[in-house]
């Protein structure tokens, strides 16, 4: 028999994982604070938080470059990338996630490694 890990959310870990990058930082966020007990699913969702954090500033950057006259073209274009790379990125970490992987990205894993300790009550 297989023995379920006891969480704060009532979820599988690697369901926990999956959803914690749903909707990027934003899940991430969500899921950071209502876990308390599920290191898989903290880290999981600190590395959303980082990662997705990150991207999402570096898009809004991108953004606001567009308005410089005559170059705005190469800032849409690695605007574009960027969106596409962010893309990949995500399908990839939630189907690891959801194989029960703790696949660490170089800066963002382990930023989340530090900080996805179970929460002392």
């Amino acid at each position: 028999m297989v023995e379920r890990n006891q969480n704060t959310t009532g979820l599988q870990s690697n369901v926990g994982g999956l959803l914690a990058y749903l909707a990027g930082w934003i899940t991430g966020l969500i899921f950071y604070l209502l876990e308390e007990k599920d290191e898989f699913i903290r880290f999981h969702a600190m590395q959303s938080i980082v990662t997705f954090g990150f991207l999402t500033v570096v898009h809004i950057f991108l953004g606001f470059l567009q308005w410089i006259p005559y170059i705005w073209v190469l800032f849409l274009i690695i605007q574009i990338l960027v969106g596409i790379f962010t893309f990949v990125l995500w399908i990839v970490l939630m189907v690891k996630a959801y194989q029960s992987q703790r696949f660490k990205l170089p800066v963002a894993g382990d930023l989340a490694e530090r900080y996805s300790a179970p929460r002392p009550h």
